[in-house]
Parts: C-alpha cells; sequence; structure tokens
C-alpha cells in the first residue's frame, strides 16, 4: 500500500496497468440500452459491415466508462483510503475506435497529487493519472485521458 505522501515519489511514471477486458456485442448491445444510444454502428451488425469499420463498434463512452474497473484492477491502493470519487477530466480524446470482440487495457501513468487538506482526520489528495486505453493488437490506442480522482484517506 501507498501512503498518500509517497504518491508524490511516483509522479511521472506508470503506476499500473490493467488486465484486458473483452468488449464483445452483448457488453456493447447492453451498453446501448443503458444509455439509450442505438446507432447502428454500434448494435446492427449487418448494417455497419457495410461501412469502413467492417462491423459494429464500441461506444466511446462505453470504453471511457470501463476506466474505473481499469483503476481497480492497476493502480496500487493508498493506505487509509476511505473513499474515492471520481473529480472528471481535464483531457479525454477519442483516438481509434474498438471493434466488437476486441480487448483493451488500460496503462497508468501519475501525472500529479495534489494534498488539497484535511478536515476531520481525513486528508483530501486530487490525483491526475494519464490513462492510456490500449485495444490488443492495435497500432494506435482507443483513448488517451487525464483523469481526476479525489482520495479521501485517514490520517
Amino acid at each position: 500500500m501507498t501512503k498518500g505522501v509517497e504518491l508524490e515519489g511516483l509522479i511521472g511514471t506508470e503506476v499500473g496497468v490493467s488486465k484486458w477486458i473483452e468488449i464483445d456485442q452483448k457488453r456493447i448491445d447492453a451498453f446501448a440500452d443503458c444509455t439509450e444510444d442505438w446507432q447502428f454502428i454500434h448494435i446492427d451488425p449487418e448494417a455497419a459491415a457495410k461501412t469502413p469499420f467492417g462491423g459494429t463498434i464500441a461506444h466511446g463512452f462505453l470504453t471511457l466508462s470501463l476506466m474505473s474497473a481499469m483503476s481497480y484492477d492497476a493502480n496500487p491502493p493508498l493506505e487509509g483510503v476511505v473513499m474515492g470519487v471520481n473529480y472528471g477530466f481535464d483531457k479525454l480524446r477519442f483516438i481509434s475506435p474498438v471493434a466488437s470482440g476486441s480487448k483493451v487495457r488500460g496503462r497508468f501513468k501519475l501525472l500529479s497529487a495534489e494534498n488539497k487538506g484535511t478536515d476531520g482526520g481525513v486528508t483530501r489528495w486530487l490525483i491526475k493519472h494519464e490513462v492510456t486505453v490500449e485495444i490488443e493488437g492495435g497500432s494506435k490506442p482507443a483513448l488517451i485521458a487525464e483523469w481526476l480522482g479525489m482520495q479521501m484517506v485517514k490520517d
């Protein structure tokens, strides 16, 4: 386990790589139903086959949403964490489509760790990672993001 103050020594380094996650058509269809985004490129294999993609692709936001699972898998836990919350993104770019049946994983590089103060024995750490979501066998990533998280750590 890493202590909050030890994070500063990890800035600029890759702190973790997640396991591969399969993006099959069942997952894509479930995401379409959840978000009500039923664009044919995601859910109609026959119509999608006639596009330059040659088949269905995952929603960009589906790939993005899997970063939470990737983070749990890849990032070293902070000692004394009470909870963590998603704090948003400074940058986000979707680079390459993720074809149905592909696998993706996240690479996490720590960009910053800022102590935002202590209240009631809990210190808030604003942590920024550069996350590159790779596509197995792909030459370009699915997305690159600068992701912010707030970790509450008991002193």
